[in-house]
């Protein structure tokens, strides 16, 4: 049973790399399992010494969801003011089936440590100061800011695609960035154009939004993906300029064929909408499309 054990955790260290948890902002977890618990983790008789390893990921998963902790990437405040990066927590597997198997081969009642590890966020604050440095696009549009229900709409989808980052080879979905457009989220009933005619309906406005999205992202380093033009002209932007989204719908999409991330912003206040993209200084190298 020893020997087993020894060649089980030479075979962990040979194919994983430990990863030895370093600023783990929450306290080590403990679980108890008594001696006939861990018995039943046994492919066979527990004498044998052979793991039911689809039970015991059961049990990696069950940890997984009690323990993890998302990061949170850096994102933009008002303007270009960076709000920094929070880390986050995941459970550390190998160094988890490590100390299980220890236990599960003593066959005794275990306290077993639950090992985690940091997550670092994807975008962090560095990252957002070097990709705000070159502004490679800009386009305003203006609205009726006395249409208060409109404007609202206009707001709201505006401060959801505000700050998000698109790296080399992504493409943005203005509905995935900017999500469904409910009440319950905030958005009012408004005019919108359906099969040529004006009609109510909720997030009425928002393909303002995407449509200065659209003028502000049309450069030699952006694929269009996705884009639907209205079934009657517009008056925020000139003829063939405009792109319609609906949740159930059309969607605005498009690739970065850049060599370095892009960030976009976008602030509606006052009658005034203006969405800008900016990347680093190093982003005039692209991919032909």
């Amino acid at each position: 049973m020893r020997h087993m054990f020894i060649c089980f955790l030479l075979t962990l260290f040979l194919n994983c790399i430990i990863f030895i948890p370093t600023d783990v902002k929450s306290e080590q977890k403990t679980i108890f399992l008594q001696q006939e618990e861990l018995k039943s983790y046994a492919l066979t008789e527990w004498e044998q010494g052979y793991i039911n390893w689809n039970k015991l990921d059961e049990l990696l998963e069950q940890l997984q969801s009690e323990v993890s902790e998302p990061p949170k990437n850096a994102t933009l405040g008002e303007g270009l003011q960076i709000i920094e990066e929070d880390s986050g927590v995941s459970l550390d597997r190998a160094a988890f089936t490590i100390n299980f198997l220890e236990a599960f081969y003593k066959g005794e009642d275990s306290s077993i440590q639950v090992p985690k590890k940091t997550v670092y966020a994807r975008v962090d604050k560095e990252m957002l100061k070097e990709i705000t440095r070159k502004k490679l696009g800009s386009y305003t549009t203006f609205y009726n800011s006395t249409n208060k229900e409109r404007s609202t709409n206009i707001m709201l989808s505006a401060k959801a695609m505000h700050g998000t980052v698109i790296f080399p080879g992504e493409v943005f979905s203005f509905n995935k960035t900017v999500g469904e457009r409910t009440e319950k989220r905030g958005y009012k009933k408004a005019p919108v154009i359906v099969k040529g005619e004006f009609a109510e309906d909720i997030g009425g406005g928002i393909c303002q939004v995407s449509s200065t999205l659209f003028n502000a992202v049309d450069l030699r380093g952006i694929q269009m993906i996705e884009r639907f033009t209205h079934s009657r002209s517009v008056p925020y932007v000139p003829p063939g300029r405009d792109a319609t989204v609906s949740w159930w719908g059309p969607d605005f999409s498009f690739k970065n064929l850049y060599n370095e991330p892009i960030v976009i912003t976008a602030r509606a206040a006052y009658g005034s909408l203006t969405v800008e993209v900016f990347s680093s200084e190093t982003v005039e190298h692209f991919q032909d499309k």
